[in-house]
């Protein structure tokens, strides 16, 4: 095994945190045991030939490996599904009340291989039914790594991935995808979701402000500072009255924000 000096880690926990806001500070055996077949296999015989080359190069495809190996990108159909009934009772219903040009605004900010944005399209649409074709639905998907975009594009899920869905919305939303027990969604579902790659660290200018943003189980990687700066950037790109939903194990600090609490998990920004 590869042996990291504390200086080496502090140049990578430094440069992962500038730029990408993920805080490594307490995550040297999980670098070394994850990295050292990446070092190994980019013909490298140290971590400081490697820190050099991601911190000098700045490499997108050797960057992208590296935060694929230290972050999670575990997720499947309807997961933390209370947020997902107050997104259909609640918030759906008074968006369709205010929202008098029929364009709705919903961000899924570290959307991972989609599941949770084909989750919102499915909800849309079963809520909006015959309706659906009056109103813009839309769901904006990012994430920062390619990998995980191509994966959401491409659509393609095993049993497991849907076994939280009603077997009426499996038939209704998804087809066969060649090998037994793998599905994509249909058509109409792929077509509302746009995805992007986008870095939770750079500045949010989006054309539309949002009306709900979903981010979640995304800040577990980030420092308080970074979580506060992140929540104000979400803040500012909101409508008034709009609602953030982080993940169940996520929490705000509420010293100071501006967001109202409306149960575990959910906030909304005050509607004047």
């Amino acid at each position: 095994m590869m042996t990291l000096s504390n200086e080496d880690f502090q140049r990578l926990v430094n440069f992962v945190k500038s730029n990408y806001g993920i805080d490594l500070s307490k995550k040297k055996q999980l670098i070394v045991g994850r990295l050292t077949n990446t070092i190994h296999s980019l013909g490298l015989n140290s971590f400081k030939e490697y820190v050099d080359r991601i911190i000098q190069q700045k490499n997108k495809e050797d960057i992208e490996i590296l935060l694929n190996h230290l972050t999670t990108n575990y997720t499947f159909f309807m997961r933390e599904e209370a947020h997902f009934k107050f997104f259909s009772e609640t918030i759906l219903p008074w968006l369709e009340q205010v929202k008098k040009n029929r364009v709705l605004s919903i961000w899924s900010a570290g959307c991972s291989t989609g599941q949770e944005p084909y989750t919102l399209s499915i909800l849309l649409k079963e809520y909006f039914g015959t309706r659906s074709a009056m109103w813009d639905t839309r769901v904006l998907a990012t994430d920062i790594s390619q990998n995980v975009l191509k994966a959401a594009q491409s659509a393609v899920y095993d049993k497991e991935s849907l076994s939280k869905l009603p077997a009426s919305w499996i038939r209704k939303y998804f087809l066969p995808a060649g090998e037994p027990g793998l599905y994509t969604v249909t058509p109409s579902l792929k077509n509302n979701v746009i995805f992007r790659t986008f870095n939770l660290m750079d500045p949010i200018q989006f054309k539309l402000k949002f009306d709900v943003i979903f981010c979640r189980n995304v800040m577990i990687y980030f420092d308080q500072p970074t979580k506060a700066a992140l929540i104000q950037r979400f803040y500012d790109a909101m409508v008034p009255g709009g609602y953030l939903l982080i993940g169940h194990s996520e929490s705000l600090d509420r010293t100071g924000l501006k967001f109202q609490y409306v149960q575990p998990s959910v906030y909304r920004k005050p509607l004047n």
